[in-house]
Parts: C-alpha cells; structure tokens; sequence
C-alpha cells in the first residue's frame, strides 16, 4: 500500500471517528449541570419565570441548571457570555429584545452579531405593556387623550429609558396616532410609576409587574393595553386597537438563546425541556400570576419571531429618526 493511500484512509478513519464521537457527545447530553445566565437582575420578572420552570427543566434534562443574573447592557451582558461559550449546550442564556439585537441602543455597542453568533431555542414569556396615566386624566379614554393631544396641552409619556421596548411602543404610538406627545426617557420603569403617582407625569408606558400594584390601588389609571387581546388581569381595560388605532400590537417579551453552532440535537433536548416546563399548568398559572405569559416556541418559530420583531421595530425607528 502506497503513503499516499495511507493517508487517505487514515483521513478516513479520523472522519469517521470525529463523527461518532459528535454524535455520541449529543446523544449523552447533558452529562453535567448547564448554566442559565440571564441578563437582568435577580428578583425582576424575568430572573423570576427562570427559577419557576428551573425545577422542571432540571427533571427533564437529568441535571442541575444553575442561574447566574449577569445584567447590564440592556442583557447584552449575558448574551455576549453565551455568544462567546463553546457551543455544547453548557452555557445558555436568557435575554429579551434589547439583548438579542431588536431594539434601540444594544446593537452598537453589544460585542456580538445577534444573528451569526446565538441560536435561538425557544420563547419564554412575554408580556403586554400598559399605557397609565396619572389620577389628573383618571376617567379619560385613549379617544379623549389623542384629540387632547392634537391641541396645545402638556401631555407627557414616560418609559423606561431610550431604545427600550417601553420607548419604541411610545413612538409607534405617536407615529400610528399621528400624535406628538413628548417622550421622556427614565432609568427603568419603576421611576415612572412613582412619577405617575406623584403626578409630575401625566402619562406613562410601563409593564404589569411594575404597575399592577399602583394600579389596584387606584394610584394610576390605566388607558389601554398593548397586545393584540385584553389583558386578563386588567378586563375592563381596552386594547390600543379597539380605541381607534387599529393594528396595534406591542409586547415586551424574553427567550432562551444559546451559542451558534451548537449541535442540532442539543438545542432539540433544550428546547423540548423548555417547553414541556412552560406547558404545565402549575408552571402557567404561576408565570400567569406575575402578569406574563408563557411564550414556548420551536427553536425555528423563536428565530423566526425574533427576525419579525427586528423588521416591526427597525421601521418604528427609522420613522422617528432614531437611526
């Protein structure tokens, strides 16, 4: 036998080996405890619906996974961790829009390309945004607020802060409302509810979990819901849609991504954990208590609903300007 067909089977049989090994190392996944680092901080909303479904998730894969709160960046922070881990399924991440490069502000600074370095798994809950307004408009519609906004007045909206979600549904408001309401940034979305309180800002965008309690205490009135349906926990309270802005639709919303590259079959047992957790009852009516809801999505549905979103809210800021 030759050197040269030496070579050429032992090419062959280091080919053949590689792909065994791969396919074995998938098959066994997981064989130690994953790590979950979510980019927001412990105690938030999103760092809460992790350790509802860790439980579960843990019993459907066999191992512990361990939650690290890495926030900042707007969750770029730990997004950028998951980006840079080697793509065997031991590193994961949990990040929302901003994170995972839909809106304002990330992109240019985050350390990573959202697309070519992260592999989406799975949704896992998302949530409408609310527009409250101070006990001075108590009483008004959204009708109302738009005709009171088409004429000299002093009508403020606050958000939680520039190239947030909260911020783009503000501008999509005044854009399909064909309003110009001033828009004021603020650090998160609690500042603004005290602000509603404090009525030193008549209106505001903001989420349930920083909103419920103020409002159920009559300390704001909410004027309208952002998702496409009624909110469950607020009934009574119209959609944007249904107060003539028709085709409204805005959520704020976070999901499960891990390295680019990771085997096909590792993100199938992730994603299969995910969902089976978000799918219990239990599990639903506790995410469902902290006013979100669960959003489990085929690693191709999260892909192609994170791609949808960059399209919806690109537009939203082109038109303001933004870019």
């Amino acid at each position: 036998m030759g050197s040269a067909s030496k070579v050429l089977i032992a090419i062959l049989l280091a080919c053949q080996w590689t792909g065994v090994t791969s396919g074995y190392a998938a098959s066994v996944y997981p064989e130690r405890a994953i790590r979950l680092v979510v980019g927001f901080p412990a105690g938030g909303s999103s760092d809460a619906i992790a350790r509802i479904v860790q439980p579960n998730v843990e019993k459907q894969l066999g191992q512990a996974l361990v939650i690290e709160n890495r926030p900042g960046a707007g969750g770029a922070i730990a997004i950028g961790m998951v980006a840079k881990a080697p793509p065997d399924g031991y590193l994961i991440g949990l990040g929302g829009a901003a994170g995972l490069g839909v809106s304002l502000g990330v992109q240019e600074t985050a350390a990573y390309d959202p697309i070519k370095d992260l592999a989406p798994v799975t949704g896992l809950a998302s949530v409408p945004f609310i527009l409250a307004a101070s006990n001075a408009l108590r009483g008004k519609t959204l009708r109302e607020i738009i005709t009171m906004a088409s004429q000299p007045n002093n009508l403020t909206i606050g958000h939680g802060g520039n190239g947030t979600l909260m911020h783009l549904t503000s501008e999509m408001f005044n854009q399909m409302a064909g309003t110009r309401i001033e828009l004021v940034p603020y650090r998160g979305m609690a500042p603004v509810v005290t602000d509603l309180v404090g009525g030193h800002m008549t209106l505001g965008v903001i989420d349930p979990p920083s909103a419920m309690s103020a409002i159920e205490g009559g300390l704001i009135a909410p004027i309208a819901v952002s998702s496409a349906t009624r909110y469950q926990r607020l009934p009574d309270v119209p959609t944007f849609a249904e107060q003539g802005v028709p085709g409204f639709e805005a959520t704020g919303w976070f999901g499960i991504v891990a390295p680019a590259a990771t085997p096909d079959d590792v993100i199938a047992k992730l994603n299969a954990a995910f969902v089976t957790a978000l799918k219990d009852p239990a599990i639903v009516e506790r995410i469902r208590a902290l006013g979100s809801d669960p959003l489990p999505m085929s690693p191709q549905e999260f892909s192609r609903f994170i791609e949808s979103e960059a399209r919806k809210w690109e537009a939203v800021a082109a038109k303001a300007g933004k870019k």
